[in-house]
């Protein structure tokens, strides 16, 4: 069970969304607008928002925005347009998922239900390690020579699913299939994702320590050689 946040202005919308989903024994909470959505954000930390776009008082996009201002909780876009570039603009602004109008209760909820799992600690318990990098999946904390990073939650799914799998070149399909849980999209998310996290592993794709793009096929994780480069 999850505490859901719907964020919908349409009235029987929302109620069957709400229906379907206490039905499956999540708890939710519902807010018409943004401004009342981004209180409920602040006040009541639910588990997962679900955002539709057409808000009557605040853009949608403008709406998530703001809200990964104040909290890293998933978002799961709910849009009637279905254009690969704004969908894509939307994951870079912080979204985790999305869902184009109209959808079923059944695709929502695997969406909720892979979004959670994404977000919530997995069973191992292990600190991995490579060189001066360390992850902690159920802490979600990770270091670098000691000292603690500062990542978004996609910056760490990121860098914890490449840290498990060192040395090893991982595609770009793969990232996209198993850190965004997308069958599609564009590699620019990935390479925009991969800059951020460069720079706070203070390095760059023309000076790598950690992170190594293997032109044509994807990126590698591999720690940077012992003594003096």
């Amino acid at each position: 069970m999850a505490t859901v946040l719907l964020v919908e202005d349409d009235e029987f919308v929302r109620s069957a969304i709400i229906r379907d989903l206490t039905g499956r024994s999540h708890a939710v909470r519902s807010a018409g607008r943004a401004l009342d959505a981004l209180r409920e954000i602040a006040h009541f930390a639910p588990d997962v928002v679900i955002l539709d776009l057409g808000l009557p008082d605040l853009d949608g996009a403008e709406a998530l925005k703001m809200l990964r201002a104040i909290s890293d909780v998933p978002v799961i876009v709910a849009t009637a347009r279905d254009d690969e570039a704004e969908i894509v603009r939307l994951l870079r602004d912080g979204a985790d998922d999305y869902l184009v109008k109209p959808f079923s209760g059944d695709h929502l909820n695997a969406r909720l239900e892979a979004v959670l799992r994404r977000a919530r600690p997995g069973s191992a318990t292990a600190v991995l390690r490579v060189g001066g990098l360390t992850v902690d999946s159920d802490r979600r904390e990770a270091g670098l020579d000691g000292v603690p990073l500062d990542l978004t939650r996609r910056e760490f799914d990121l860098l914890a699913y490449l840290c498990a799998r060192p040395g090893s070149v991982v595609s770009r399909k793969e990232l996209l299939a198993e850190v965004w849980r997308q069958s599609y999209g564009d590699d620019q998310t990935i390479d925009v994702h991969l800059s951020w996290l460069r720079r706070k592993l203070g390095e760059s794709a023309s000076q790598p320590r950690y992170l190594h793009t293997v032109r044509g096929v994807g990126v590698r994780l591999s720690p940077p050689p012992a003594g003096p480069e």
